[in-house]
């Protein structure tokens, strides 16, 4: 059983800023708990030269942690290592699921997801902030006569789940992480397609029976995160 004082299905106090800098077109910060993210987005005239002379542009991202992010000092050479490469794809493979890049010819969306703050969730609420941020910088180019129309054609979230002591929770926060007997991660866009599912067994083989709970609970956690969304980028 856990101790946490939020209901299981429940998901942690979040908050989303945007233009929380100046220097980039989309700029959010999200808070989910105590973890918290900074993400920026800026569009560049060019593609990676195995795109070069091609119809189509790209979206790249970049994730990792500030030294100050953890209670251990995290290395600033961290974000060339393999867990902050692995989320950095994660993020790319995400964030492009839902765009057309043919809409975007020779530009490249280049995301950067810095963690300020770790308390669980950190590349789950990098994936769901960045979506905003990556919307607000085509928002721009389009305001700028860069673009046409914003290539993004869903909304992107995603979420922890896991079992805890026999209980199904959304949202983890790292004391809930450390326990847990399954930790998973859910991104899934807004017409509930999943674009990945990071499942582990920390001890305990789990069911289809548990996987499916898991993912009922995730998906109305990242429904919930949507509204939000929605909310950010309405007009």
């Amino acid at each position: 059983m856990t101790s946490r004082e939020r209901p299981a299905d429940e998901l942690r106090h979040v908050r989303i800023t945007q233009g929380y800098t100046d220097m980039t077109p989309g700029s959010v910060l999200i808070e989910m708990g105590r973890t918290r993210v900074l993400c920026t987005a800026s569009i560049e005239a060019d593609v990676p030269r195995w795109m070069r002379a091609g119809t189509t542009g790209w979206v790249t991202a970049e994730y990792g942690m500030l030294p100050g992010s953890s209670a251990e000092r995290i290395r600033r050479d961290n974000y060339t290592g393999g867990r902050s490469k692995e989320i950095s794809r994660l993020i790319g493979r995400a964030l492009r699921s839902v765009v057309d890049l043919s809409g975007m010819p020779e530009m490249m969306m280049r995301v950067d997801c810095d963690v300020l703050q770790a308390d669980g969730g950190t590349r789950t609420a990098a994936i769901t902030g960045a979506w905003i941020a990556m919307h607000d910088a085509f928002t721009d180019a389009i305001n700028t006569g860069r673009l046409a129309a914003n290539p993004i054609h869903d909304f992107l979230a995603a979420i922890s789940v896991g079992n805890v002591g026999g209980d199904i929770l959304l949202d983890l926060e790292y004391i809930d992480d450390v326990a847990a007997d399954v930790d998973m991660n859910v991104v899934m866009t807004g017409r509930g397609l999943l674009v990945e599912v990071q499942g582990t067994a920390e001890g305990t083989p789990f069911t289809r029976e548990e996987l499916n709970a898991m993912l009922d609970v995730a998906a109305k956690g990242i429904d919930e995160l949507m509204d939000l969304q929605r909310q950010a980028v309405a007009p």
